[in-house]
């Protein structure tokens, strides 16, 4: 009997083995499981592709495709972390990492990197993944925010197109946004389900930063003039000018979309991959424009939190994971991927690629926002989702709604914010 149980047992562990990420069985290739957030079809299509061509020139080195959903990632890697059975090849978001970062559950990829990589990827980005004295991420992917206006009702109005090098500031805007409104119609929609990220984003071109770091370290919620520019505009276009529907304001930026085909909206804030979304859904007869979100202060700049990919710190096969990443990110593949997925690559090769800069969809204008990108506010702060879910929202919700007045948005986002940000940082 007792035979017979050990045998089982060195059979269940030998199965097990051959079910960890990152094996090797029997003398065979290695095999590394690349866990996806692609979800458009071009942008699945295009990672598949490039899954298959890496699989095809390494017969020694497996990539197994899986995918993954941006709806339920963190909650998802905690898990698998905590199993054992994470991924090799972790895509996820700069704002995502730190979390995890910090508590060693990803590679730091400081000495893996390879010359070409490091040297591709601007400093600004590879800011966005560095926590503590490591890395932990490969910034690949960006998101500048912009304005997707209807361009005959700007036509109509006569009032002045904004460009990258003459963009509109944040007073223009209001009184625009005022001009293109009339009964039953709004300059603006704010589709704010998710206030945080681009209420702080866009704050950065005011001089708005939020989160300020001690000498020790540590980091502290200040809500300074800056930070107040963006939320009180957006405020008072919704409750004192009427030029933005309060509707809104708990919608995605999916569901302003037929707004804005039906003339109801005039603009609407959105993240520049929406465009796929223009062009598969707009009637023919919509003429739509991309134009630069306002600027403050500090000109264009805003925020950002680059789509990355990770290497698990479980993975024994680091090497070759980490040059799948660079085979991914060389530039004609990164411009495979930023067309896929309709957003902006952070390489500085790719980003000269001559797709990008046509004024077809408006890339032309995104990529002219590339240079002004920086990292999102928030980016290294740990604890950042615990704030974000319990207290930035929230108060955001509110101030927007006109449940609370900017006093009252300050007190809670530091009184409240700072006590959740003070166990994080013990």
């Amino acid at each position: 009997m007792r035979t017979r149980i050990t045998t089982a047992l060195v059979v269940l562990l030998l199965l097990l083995a051959g079910c960890s990420s990152g094996g090797r069985t029997d003398g065979g290739p290695i095999t590394l499981r690349f866990q996806s957030l692609a979800w458009q079809d071009e942008s699945v299509a295009a990672n598949k592709e490039l899954v298959e061509e890496w699989n095809a020139a390494h017969p020694d080195v497996k990539v197994e495709y899986v995918q993954g959903s941006w709806d339920s990632v963190h909650d998802q890697l905690l898990t698998s972390f905590e199993g054992g059975e994470a991924p090799d090849i972790i895509h996820d978001a700069s704002d995502d990492l730190a979390d995890f970062a910090y508590g060693g559950r990803l590679a730091d990829l400081t000495g893996l990197l390879p010359a070409r990589l490091k040297a591709d990827i601007p400093q600004s980005s590879w800011a966005t993944a560095a926590f503590g004295r490591g890395i932990y991420g490969v910034p690949f992917l960006q998101e500048p925010r912009v304005l997707i206006a209807d361009a005959d009702r700007l036509r109509a109005a006569k009032v002045r197109i904004p460009t990258p090098e003459r963009p509109w500031n944040w007073p223009e805007f209001r009184q625009v946004a005022k001009r293109l409104s009339g009964p039953g119609r709004y300059g603006v929609a704010w589709p704010l389900k998710e206030p945080v990220s681009a209420t702080l984003n866009l704050s950065l071109s005011t001089g708005g930063r939020l989160f300020h770091r001690g000498a020790d370290g540590k980091v502290t919620v200040r809500f300074t003039p800056g930070d107040a520019v963006v939320p009180r505009t957006i405020h008072d276009q919704v409750a004192v000018d009427r030029s933005a529907p309060a509707s809104t304001l708990g919608s995605s930026g999916s569901d302003t979309l037929p707004g804005l085909f039906g003339g109801r909206y005039a603009m609407v804030p959105l993240g520049f991959s929406y465009r796929q979304q223009i062009v598969q859904q707009a009637p023919e007869d919509f003429r739509w424009t991309v134009l630069p979100a306002p600027a403050g202060a500090d000109g264009l700049t805003q925020g950002v939190s680059p789509q990355t990919l990770s290497v698990s710190a479980d993975c024994p096969h680091k090497k070759e994971a980490v040059a799948f990443i660079d085979f991914l990110l060389r530039p004609k593949n990164m411009v495979r991927l930023a067309l896929g997925d309709w957003m902006l690559p952070t390489g500085t090769q790719a980003l000269k690629d001559p797709a990008l800069h046509t004024r077809k969809h408006g890339w032309a204008t995104g990529t002219a926002l590339a240079a002004r990108l920086r990292p999102a506010p928030a980016q290294s702060v740990r604890g950042y989702p615990e704030w974000k879910d319990k207290v930035a929202t929230p108060a955001y919700q509110e101030y927007y709604s006109g449940a609370t007045d900017l006093a009252g948005l300050r007190a809670r986002l530091e009184k409240d914010g700072n006590l959740v940000l003070a166990r994080y940082q013990r």
